[in-house]
C-alpha cells in the first residue's frame, strides 16, 4: 500500500474516541485522533456509567481514578441533600443514593435489587463504580492516550475523505493524511458516517429535553428525583443546581440556537408547575428523542463507533457506556488485522456482535419515552410499570437491563460464560482477573494446572498470555480464556475430560487469533 501517516485516522476525540485510540495503541496500531475542539467541552453531558464501562476501564488500570472521581460525585450529592434539608445531609446507602437510576424517570431503589441472580455476573469492585460524568471519563482518557504515545490532535477537524481499497486520505483544514484505515467517533451528526453514505435509519423524534446546572430561588418546592406531571417529566438533583425538563411538544426547530435562561426557566416552571426563579445558567444543552442506527458498522477501511454509529435518548445514560462497549470490541480486532494477527473475517465480527447491542438500547430508550409521555395510555402504562419498580423481581430486571448487564455475543462453545463478559475472578495470588488484562491481551487462564492447555497456548505466546493460579470465587472453573476486551471466548469446568477441553481451546484459539505455523491445530 505504500507509506502511511498512521495506521489509523480517529475522527473525534470524546471518550469513545480515545478510549478507540487507546486500545488500538495497545495492539501496537499508530493512531492519530482529530478533534475539532481545543479542550474537554464543559457543557453538561451524561453523569453516570453502567458496569460495563467500569469493567473495561477497571481492565485498564483506571480503577482508582473512577473510584475518586466517585467519591467526589458523592461529596456533591451530600452538598445538595444538606442544601434540601437545612444543613443536615442524610447518610447513602446502596449504591450511593439510595438508588440505581431510573427507567422513564421512575426510580429504581437499590435496596429492592437481588444481585444474586446471574445475570449480574461478577464484575469484582466495578460493581461499585457508577457515579462517574462524561467530561471525566474524557480527561481521564486523554491522559491516558497520552502515556501510550497516541498523536491527539485538538484544533484539527476532519473535512473530508477520500478512500479505495488500500488506504483512506484524510482532509482537514490544515492538512492531508494518508492512513490504512479511518474510524468514525464523531458524534451523532458525524461528518464520516454521512460522507461515506452509511444508512441510517430510524425513528423521528418527538420531545424537546433540556439538562442544565442553575442558580435558581423557590426550588424548595421542586421535588428531589424525577417526577412526572400533566404536562411532561421534570428532574431535580443529584447535584446542586441540576435539573431536566421532558416536553413532548415535538424536536426543537433549531438544536444549535444557545440554550437561554428565559426559555428554561419557561419551561422548569411550565413543567414542574413551581414558580422557581433561575438567576444564572452554569451549563446547559438541549436534545432530544431521535433513535437511529446504520444498518452495519462498516464500509471497506472506514469504521463507525459510539453515537456516530447510534444515537437515541439520553436516559439511562446508555450512550457513552454503549460506546465504550464498541470501542474495546472494535480496537483488539483493528489492531490484530493490522499487526497481520488476526484470522479471516475477524473485522465481521465487529457488526455482528455490536450492532444487536446497540439495537437492544435503542428500543430500551424508546420504551422510556412511551412510559413518558402524558396522555392517559401512557400515564396507565406508566402506573404499571411504577408496581412492577416495587417488586424485587421488577426493580432486579429493569436495573440490570438499565446497567447493561446480560450481554451475550453469540460465540461457539456450551460454557454459559462463553460470549459473556468474564467474571473479575479472585485468584488465589492475591489478585483479581482484571489485574491481568491491563496490557490489552488476550488471556489464558489455567486454574488446575493442565499443561496440555498451556501447551496449546504457547503456539499463541505473541498474542495470548497465559496465567497458571487458583481461584477463591469461582471453585468448578477449570480455565478461561479471555479476549482482548474481557469476553470469554471459552471456558471449561473442572472434571471435564482433557481431550474435550482441549479440542475447545484449540478451535477457540483458531476462531480468535488465527493459525499459526507450527501450532496444534483441529480438523
Amino acid at each position: 500500500m505504500g507509506a502511511m501517516d498512521y495506521d489509523v485516522v480517529v475522527a473525534g476525540g470524546g471518550p469513545v474516541g480515545l478510549m478507540l485510540a487507546c486500545e488500538l495503541r495497545l495492539g501496537g496500531a499508530r493512531v492519530a485522533v482529530l478533534e475539532r475542539l481545543t479542550e474537554v467541552d464543559p457543557t453538561i453531558k451524561g453523569g453516570a456509567i453502567t458496569t460495563p464501562s467500569a469493567e473495561a476501564l477497571h481492565r485498564r488500570g483506571m480503577l482508582p481514578a473512577l473510584a475518586e472521581s466517585q467519591r467526589q460525585a458523592m461529596d456533591r450529592f451530600q452538598a445538595f441533600m444538606r442544601e434540601r434539608n437545612g444543613g443536615h445531609g442524610k447518610g447513602a446507602t446502596g449504591q450511593g443514593l439510595g438508588f440505581v437510576g431510573h427507567f422513564a424517570g421512575i426510580m429504581l431503589r437499590a435496596d429492592l435489587v437481588d444481585r444474586t441472580e446471574p445475570v449480574f455476573g461478577d464484575a469484582g469492585p466495578a460493581a461499585e463504580i457508577s457515579l462517574v460524568t462524561q467530561q471525566e471519563i474524557e480527561r481521564l482518557l486523554g491522559d491516558r492516550a497520552d502515556e501510550l504515545g497516541v498523536d491527539v490532535r485538538r484544533g484539527a477537524e476532519l473535512t473530508g475523505f477520500d478512500a479505495d481499497d488500500g488506504s483512506v486520505t484524510v482532509r482537514t483544514t490544515d492538512e492531508e493524511i494518508r492512513a490504512a484505515w479511518l474510524v468514525g467517533c464523531d458524534g451523532g451528526r458525524s461528518t464520516v458516517r454521512k460522507l461515506a453514505g452509511f444508512e441510517f435509519p430510524g425513528t423521528a423524534p418527538e420531545t424537546t429535553c433540556h439538562q442544565a446546572v442553575v442558580e435558581m430561588t423557590g426550588a424548595e418546592e421542586l421535588k428531589v428525583g424525577w417526577t412526572a406531571t400533566d404536562t411532561g417529566v421534570y428532574a431535580h438533583g443529584p447535584m446542586p443546581g441540576r435539573v431536566v425538563t421532558v416536553e413532548f411538544d415535538g424536536p426543537p426547530p433549531d438544536r444549535d440556537v444557545p440554550v437561554t435562561l428565559e426559555d428554561l426557566q419557561a419551561r422548569l416552571r411550565r413543567v414542574s408547575g413551581v414558580e422557581v426563579t433561575i438567576t444564572r445558567v452554569r451549563t446547559a444543552t438541549r436534545f432530544t428523542d431521535h433513535a437511529r442506527q446504520v444498518t452495519e458498522y462498516r464500509k471497506g477501511r472506514v469504521l463507525l463507533a459510539g453515537d456516530a454509529a447510534h444515537v437515541h435518548s439520553a436516559f439511562g445514560s446508555q450512550g457513552l457506556s454503549l460506546g465504550i462497549g464498541d470501542a474495546m470490541n472494535l480496537g483488539w480486532k483493528l489492531a490484530a488485522v493490522i499487526g497481520g494477527r488476526a484470522p479471516s473475517g475477524l473485522l465481521d465480527t465487529y457488526t455482528s456482535e455490536r450492532h444487536p447491542v446497540g439495537a437492544w438500547v435503542l428500543n430500551w430508550t424508546r420504551s422510556q419515552v412511551a412510559a413518558m409521555r402524558p396522555d392517559p395510555q401512557s400515564r396507565a402504562l406508566r402506573e404499571i410499570v411504577s408496581d412492577l419498580a416495587e417488586t424485587v423481581v421488577g426493580t432486579t430486571y429493569l436495573s440490570s437491563r438499565l446497567n447493561g448487564a446480560g450481554v451475550r455475543y453469540e460465540l461457539p462453545g456450551e460454557h454459559p460464560l462463553t460470549g459473556r463478559s468474564a467474571p473479575d475472578l479472585a485468584l488465589t495470588n492475591g489478585r483479581r482477573l482484571a489485574d491481568h488484562l491491563h496490557s490489552g491481551r488476550a488471556l489464558l487462564l489455567d486454574l488446575t494446572d493442565d499443561p496440555e492447555l498451556r501447551a496449546l497456548a504457547a503456539g499463541y505466546a505473541d498474542r495470548v498470555d497465559t496465567l497458571t493460579t487458583g481461584c477463591h470465587s469461582r471453585p468448578e472453573l477449570a480455565a478461561v480464556l479471555v479476549r482482548p476486551d474481557g469476553f470469554t471466548a471459552w471456558a471449561a469446568d473442572a472434571g471435564v475430560q482433557a481431550p474435550k477441553s482441549t479440542a475447545g481451546l484449540a478451535r477457540a484459539l483458531e476462531e480468535w487469533f488465527g493459525v499459526r505455523e507450527g501450532a496444534v491445530t483441529t480438523g
